[in-house]
């Protein structure tokens, strides 16, 4: 198994990308740590990765919240005693829709979960990492942050922000043997599907979106779960700094 003996904090992991991520995780040998705002959808994940014959606990919290962040990585340390891995997934957006539709308080809450939270994250989990020896970031950005388009301007705009971030990211905290990398999925079936249409998710809105993905279909959590465990696994040990697309040719 890839991720024995390390220890994963899964951020958003309750549902979506973030579960298939904690899961797989598990699957692979680490002691995963469940995040999530709601904290039935954290207990449902990490009790069905135990019933499964995995280790995880479940963590409630809010990451645009430092006193929060504190609680995940004490939660995480105390119950496994370090920590190696941080999956920064947890994400928010706008509904897609005119660049002049959206509210402030809409720009707030998006940068607020998609950068502001990454900020919270390295705080509070850099100074873990060097004193350890080392770590990995693993954050899940999007093929927004890289071709984006119409009606998601500000989601877009956040999802570049975290990608320049990690490169920045990677190159500062390099010499601390921490790494820093981005997976970019290109639209999945999720409960944000919707609000990236910006339209009500039927099967025909939903084959206008396929129809711009050279292999024809959604992303999926275990196409995402893959990437993130490649990157998070010793044989990733010399990549940082690196964006890896998850959308089946969509940025082609």
């Amino acid at each position: 198994m890839r991720l024995t003996g390390k220890t994963a904090v899964v951020t958003g992991a309750g549902s979506g990308f973030g579960e298939g991520i904690a899961k797989t995780y598990a699957r692979e040998g680490a002691n995963v740590v469940v995040n999530d705002l709601n904290a039935e959808a954290a207990q449902r994940v990490a009790s069905e990765i135990a019933h499964a014959g995995g280790q995880a606990i479940a963590v409630q919290g809010d990451i645009t919240r430092e006193a929060d962040w504190h609680a995940l990585r004490d939660a995480a340390i105390g119950r496994f005693g370090s920590v190696e891995i941080v999956v920064n997934n947890a994400g928010t957006t706008h509904r897609n829709k005119p660049v002049m539709e959206v509210s402030e308080a809409e720009f707030d809450r998006v940068f607020a979960v998609n950068v502001k939270g990454l900020y919270w994250s390295v705080r509070a989990f850099v100074p873990h990492f060097r004193e350890r020896g080392g770590g990995a970031f693993v954050n899940i950005a999007s093929t927004a942050g890289i071709r984006p388009r119409p009606g998601l301007v500000w989601y877009n705009g956040s999802k570049g922000a975290m990608i320049v971030a990690s490169k920045a990211l990677a190159a500062e905290l390099g010499p601390d043997r921490i790494r820093v990398n981005c997976v970019n999925p290109v639209i999945g079936d999720t409960g944000l599907t919707a609000e990236f249409m910006g339209v009500p998710d039927t099967p025909e809105n939903r084959a206008r979106f396929v129809a711009t993905i050279p292999l024809g279909r959604f992303s999926t959590p275990q196409d995402v779960a893959n990437a993130c465990l490649y990157l998070a696994s010793d044989e990733a040990a010399f990549i940082t700094g690196a964006c890896l697309e998850v959308d089946g040719g969509r940025c082609v």
